[in-house]
This record gives C-alpha cells, sequence and structure tokens, in this order.
C-alpha cells in the first residue's frame, strides 16, 4: 500500500481528542499534510522510525517535562494563541490535524496522550515541536535544506 492509500484511514485512534475538539479542528488531507510536512518533518533526517535528527537544526528550547502543562507552556512562550498548529502523529493511518495554539494549549494532556511521540508545526514561525513520550519536548526551527523527507511513519 501507499501512503496516501494508508493515510488517515484510522481517525479512531485520536477519538478523543477529535471528540474534544468538534467543529474547531481540521482534518488535512494527504495533500495538505504533505505540503506541511515538506516543510518541517522532512527536512529533518530520521534517527530510527519516529524520531527526529536534530543536528543541522536551530533547537530553540528542550524541555525535561513530557507532559500537557510543559507543552503548553513551550506553546505560550512560542505561538500566538490565534496560530495555526499542525499536528502530525507517529503514523499515517492517523490523519494529521490543524487547530488555534490556543485549543492545543488547553487540550494538550489529551493530545499527547493519543501516542508516544507526535510534532507541532507552528505555521506562521515556522517552528516545529517534537514530544516524545517521556523524553520530554525539543523546540527549533528546522533545516533550510534537509534530506528530502521519506513516506514513512514521520514524513
Amino acid at each position: 500500500m501507499s501512503a496516501r492509500e494508508v493515510y488517515g484511514t484510522h481517525p479512531e485512534y485520536i477519538a478523543e481528542v477529535l471528540g474534544l475538539l468538534g467543529e474547531d479542528v481540521l482534518l488535512l488531507s494527504y495533500e495538505e499534510q504533505r505540503r506541511f510536512a515538506s516543510m518541517s518533518l522532512n527536512r529533518f533526517g530520521a534517527i530510527g522510525s519516529a524520531r527526529l535528527d536534530w543536528r543541522g537544526a536551530e533547537v530553540v528550547e528542550r524541555r525535561e517535562g513530557f507532559d500537557g502543562e510543559a507543552l503548553a507552556s513551550l506553546l505560550g512562550v512560542h505561538a500566538g494563541p490565534d496560530e495555526l498548529v499542525v499536528v502530525f502523529w507517529d503514523n499515517l493511518a492517523v490523519p494529521s490535524i490543524a487547530l488555534p495554539a490556543s485549543l492545543v494549549s488547553r487540550h494538550a494532556e489529551a493530545i499527547l496522550g493519543e501516542g508516544y511521540a507526535c510534532w507541532f508545526l507552528l505555521t506562521d514561525s515556522g517552528m516545529l515541536i517534537e514530544f516524545q513520550d517521556g523524553e520530554g519536548l525539543t523546540a527549533g526551527r528546522p533545516p533550510a535544506d534537509g534530506p528530502g523527507g521519506t513516506d514513512g511513519a514521520t514524513g
């Protein structure tokens, strides 16, 4: 199966978040997800199947906390409340979503509870926040040039 055929086939994996957000969340099409990934995730190399290689990227901040409070705090510093945030999951079968930063902050715990790894693209600033469960949060700017991306779990 191609990435296009798999993408978004299991929105039920994030059912709790979709239920909390209702019409305030936008499910991204495959094409929309690919466009946002090309500006962010695809510019990174990968370490394993779902971890970004931050070498060559501008790391702005690292937080040891890996919970909703830590994510909301990062967003409070780096995103405007109405800034559009794209959430990428570590599985292409789960559709990426877009919503205002204020809603990501408000529902950060539920969003992080949906998986072991996810990424948040702040669309105005181009900053990306990586979440790895048990390891904290990394915020930074993607490299200007990257490895070109793949159709793997993160991209």
